[in-house]
């Protein structure tokens, strides 16, 4: 997930639907927009976007959408791709929970033709709806699906953002540098939560960490009391207590207080590490920490973001969104295609794996194109060339402290180079 100042809950989502470009339908169904002209016209390069309006991740949705309306616009500021505009449709997945969703949200998308799909958000989503897809020859790159299981999964399959090996050793590493001997680990069960516990098992092991509880066990993701989990956390006799999870953590933080456990000794990952200043009593939190993949977003990029009308309080996921985008359309303009087989081919050269000449923005990289250059584009997030296995070559991780408001105050960054074995 990604690094940022401050992150808020994700169930603040009125501001977000009134300005989003989809009109949505109940919490069962998609939010489809009326086709733009530019998409029935033929040759212009459609944006697909598969984004969580709601669910269990709906706070990463505003940052999101906001990104790919800034990129669009950035793009045809710049004379578009092959020279016509770019459009844009959505449509909202929810979260893993509603697999219906997920495949009516990717149909929905698929019948405006897009040439790339940005999404989904969620690792399980992207298992449920990457196939249908794929087949179209579409290429598909998430901006925040972390989970290991997705590296190489498909010629068509890309992600701007790194996968949980990173993370995961980061946070392993943060947990046993802080002085941890006995820890207790609430992991939700999902393809994101137990791939991201696997891997900070293993670190904690080599660190000589003791995990006294949820080694094994994982709670549905699905679950409303956690009184039980709480407790046996508490009994556990742990030193601190790591939650996996997405925003099922803030019933749980509750729950955990509310037995005795000291919340000032826990970690979060970037499916939770969100701002609680409006949800808990100042204080409760003060001194737990979390981790967050991705650049540091600057306030120039902030600004841009707050003015596509998307009402956004944090940049989750932003820089790895617009990057996609970017990607996508530097790859369709030296294709010189908009179709996603075009796409595919060229994502990884653009991204800098042939070699090339570095630039930042879709206007300076199509300039160099036009020039018959190779490129590497750096864009926001820095994450280096795809690999082999489509996957960034690099990745940034982010360190937080929560301050005695319970909000997560960046302390500092880690790099390291992703696998690709």
């Amino acid at each position: 997930m990604r690094m940022h100042n401050m992150r808020t809950k994700a169930t603040v989502m009125t501001a977000l639907v009134a300005t989003a470009t989809l009109v949505l339908s109940g919490c069962g169904g998609s939010g489809e927009a009326s086709a733009p002209s530019s998409v029935a016209g033929g040759g212009n390069m459609v944006i697909g976007a598969l984004l969580p309006l709601t669910g269990t991740l709906a706070y990463l949705a505003p940052p999101e959408s906001a990104a790919i309306k800034l990129a669009v616009s950035d793009i045809n500021k710049a004379g578009g791709v092959l020279g016509k505009d770019v459009a844009e449709v959505e449509a909202d997945t929810s979260d893993g929970e509603h697999a219906d969703q997920n495949t009516s949200a990717a149909q929905s998308v698929l019948a405006k033709h897009p040439s790339v799909v940005i999404g989904p958000a969620a690792s399980g989503v992207v298992k449920n709806v990457y196939k249908s897809v794929v087949a179209e020859k579409i290429p598909v790159i998430s901006m925040a699906s972390t989970s290991m299981t997705l590296s190489g999964l498909d010629p068509y399959f890309f992600r701007t953002v790194a996968p949980d090996a990173v993370q995961g050793a980061v946070m392993g590493d943060l947990i046993a540098q802080d002085g941890v001997k006995k820890l207790a680990i609430a992991c939700f069960n999902d393809e994101y939560g137990t791939g991201m516990r696997d891997i900070i098992l293993q670190r904690l092991k080599d660190a000589g960490v003791d995990v006294v509880y949820g080694e094994k066990d994982a709670f549905d993701p699905a679950e409303t009391n956690y009184a039980s989990i709480a407790t046996a956390i508490k009994d556990s006799g742990a030193d601190a207590a790591l939650i996996i999870s997405y925003d099922q953590a803030t019933p749980l933080i509750k729950a955990l207080a509310s037995a005795g456990v000291d919340t000032h000794k826990l970690y979060l990952v970037d499916g939770n590490t969100v701002d609680y200043s409006k949800t808990y009593d100042a204080g409760l939190l003060k001194g737990s920490k979390g981790t967050i993949p991705g650049a540091h977003v600057d306030d120039a990029f902030k600004k841009e973001l707050k003015g596509t009308g998307v009402d956004i309080t944090d940049t989750t996921y932003a820089a790895e969104t617009y990057d996609a985008v970017i990607l996508a359309a530097l790859a369709a303009e030296q294709g010189g295609n908009v179709s996603g087989e075009t796409i595919a081919k060229n994502l990884s050269s653009v991204s800098g794996a042939d070699g090339g000449e570095k630039c930042e923005s879709f206007k300076a990289c199509k300039a160099l194109i036009k020039d018959k250059k190779k490129i590497q584009y750096s864009g926001k997030t820095g994450i280096g060339p795809f690999n082999k296995n489509n996957d960034p070559s690099s990745a940034n991780i982010g360190i937080f402290e929560y301050d005695g408001d319970n909000v997560n105050v960046f302390q500092s960054m880690q790099s390291g180079d992703v696998p690709s074995e």
